[in-house]
């Protein structure tokens, strides 16, 4: 799967980067759905996760009503 099949087939914010997102889906986490209240350093262990992602990724729950754990 390329990068942008695999970016197409989320609904993950596309600011967080191809890595983060590829970490991300890799993990299962292919909605901001499945991120909600999955603690931040979790996600941080993930390869390609970094605080800049982890700051979309929070900004977009947010804007649902949600929260990372």
């Amino acid at each position: 799967m390329s990068e942008r099949d695999a970016s197409s087939a989320t609904d993950l914010p596309h600011r967080i980067g191809a890595p983060a997102t590829r970490a991300l889906t890799a993990a299962g986490h292919t909605t901001l759905e499945t991120l909600a209240g999955v603690p931040r350093a979790e996600l941080a262990a993930l390869h390609g996760v970094g605080p800049k992602a982890l700051r979309v990724l929070q900004e977009a729950l947010e804007e649902r009503g949600l929260s990372l754990g």
